[in-house]
């Protein structure tokens, strides 16, 4: 809890108005890689708090759209439609395609993590599984030549994942933002230029 609320990215966060420390790894990756661009339509999976979500309704501006799905309650964010409901059920499914309308996803963000257990073995699968449903959702989802950004730890899994994420994308890099806690394993698989029209 100390080293929560001593962490310079969450006092930040505090002073500048953001929703978590979560935004500053957002802010960076997409300085470097220019992912999110004024127009553009962006979905968020597992969007609570915000932080994320509101990022990119900064950076896509007024013409673009930010579609954020959580489980929990998200407390209202400008620029942000959310969703609350489980991306894995098709009702949920259904209706954020027929929120989309005809306008094809340009970028799929997911910043989700399973709530730990303290299991090791069983956290890592749990974490694994949900990348794995969001690089399902992205590959369905996104136009072709679009862009996901995804939160995975490394560990068991990893490297499979990685190889289903290289046939799903033009090309895939790494990227561990600075606001990332040293010690965690935590790292963010970025697949450029989708091969599949969603």
């Amino acid at each position: 809890m100390r080293e929560h609320v001593n962490d310079p990215y969450v006092q930040r966060a505090k002073a500048e108005g953001w929703r978590s420390r979560a935004s500053f790894k957002l802010m960076e990756i997409d300085d470097k890689d220019r992912l999110l661009r004024p127009g553009m339509v962006v979905v968020d999976l597992g969007a609570t708090p915000g932080g994320w979500s509101q990022v990119a309704a900064a950076r896509v501006g007024k013409s673009g759209r930010v579609l954020a799905l959580d489980l929990l309650e998200m407390a209202p964010l400008a620029g942000v439609e959310f969703l609350q409901g489980d991306f894995r059920e098709d009702a949920v499914l259904s209706e954020l395609t027929f929120r989309l309308g005809d306008r094809s996803v340009e970028l799929v963000i997911s910043d989700m993590a399973p709530n730990i257990s303290g299991i090791a073995i069983s956290d890592q699968a749990r974490s694994m599984h949900l990348a794995e449903l969001a690089l399902e959702f992205a590959t369905r989802h996104l136009k072709l030549g679009g862009h996901f950004l995804v939160k995975t730890f490394e560990g068991a899994g990893s490297e499979a994942f990685r190889k289903a994420m290289n046939a799903a994308f033009d090309k895939v890099v790494v990227r561990k933002p600075q606001a990332s806690r040293g010690r965690s394993n935590e790292v963010y698989l970025l697949g450029k230029g989708c091969r599949a029209d969603g």
